[in-house]
């Protein structure tokens, strides 16, 4: 009796978990360069039950016998979430400061994983990190900063200092000012961008090292659009429905549970008077 309850609380809390990623997917559904989290439910491995029989006394030498009497589900649970790197689209919104990177050829590894490219920007923490959010600004000092306030690097890990937001993009990332080339995007190149884990800011970082520069690779092609930001990739139909079916799914675990705790209410106060 008590393992259904255990099949169920992980059912519910599997279902709980989800709604809270779809959830934060929607909220993000206007967020630049926002990539929505996917996951996958796993059921935990089965248990072979097993009889203990033996006709000796306790600690006899004698070894004992295994019946088996059958197998035992212990529920599901959220194995991982992942973020669905699919390109967004494009809105134009002609400010000098807004950058999108375009997909043009984006090769796929040996499992099949389609590679992306994104900005690199300062980690506040040292090193690099991640984004696809291109909604950047100026700051007082005249740094090309992203939307976390962090330093948009160049190729050469160092943050792009402007005079103005008068200034051009060129689609292979060259940053230029009154005709001169003042310094060139640093756009960087996952093969396997499941690999990235995404920090509590929203951007990506890799752990153990970083990641090559996109122009080093002649298979990778992209172009940066400049006056564009890449919006978010987040379906609002199909995260509406994919929410519907998670609460569903816990309202039927719900209602099981429930209809455990009258069997053993029943057990406690009806039979165990007999």
């Amino acid at each position: 009796m008590f393992r259904g309850f255990y099949t169920v609380a992980s059912g519910m809390l599997a279902q709980q978990r989800r709604t809270e990623m779809l959830t934060n997917n929607m909220a993000n559904i206007n967020t630049p360069g926002y990539k929505a989290d996917q996951s996958s439910v796993r059921a935990f491995p089965e248990m072979l039950i097993q009889k203990m029989e033996s006709p000796d006394v306790p600690g006899n030498s004698v070894a004992t016998t295994m019946t088996p009497v059958g197998r035992l589900n212990t529920g599901v649970y959220i194995q991982d979430i992942t973020p669905n790197f699919k390109q967004g689209d494009l809105t134009q919104t002609s400010l000098n400061t807004d950058l999108a990177l375009n997909h043009i050829t984006m090769p796929l590894n040996q499992n099949g994983v389609q590679g992306s490219v994104f900005f690199t920007v300062q980690n506040p923490d040292g090193g690099v990190q991640y984004t696809r959010n291109g909604n950047f600004t100026i700051d007082g000092a005249g740094f090309l900063t992203a939307a976390t306030g962090q330093y948009v690097l160049d190729t050469y890990g160092n943050p792009i200092a402007l005079v103005n937001d008068s200034f051009t993009v060129t689609e292979d990332g060259w940053v230029q000012q009154n005709g001169q080339n003042v310094a060139r995007l640093g756009i960087a190149y996952a093969e396997n961008p499941n690999l990235l884990t995404k920090t509590s800011t929203g951007l990506y970082q890799m752990d153990g090292g970083a990641l090559p520069s996109a122009y080093a690779n002649n298979q990778v092609a992209f172009s940066v659009k400049q006056g564009y930001i890449e919006r978010s990739n987040v379906d609002a139909a199909e995260t509406m429905t994919n929410m519907l079916t998670a609460y569903r799914s816990f309202e039927a675990n719900q209602k099981v549970l429930q209809a455990y705790d009258r069997s053993m209410d029943k057990a406690v106060n009806e039979i165990g008077k007999l």
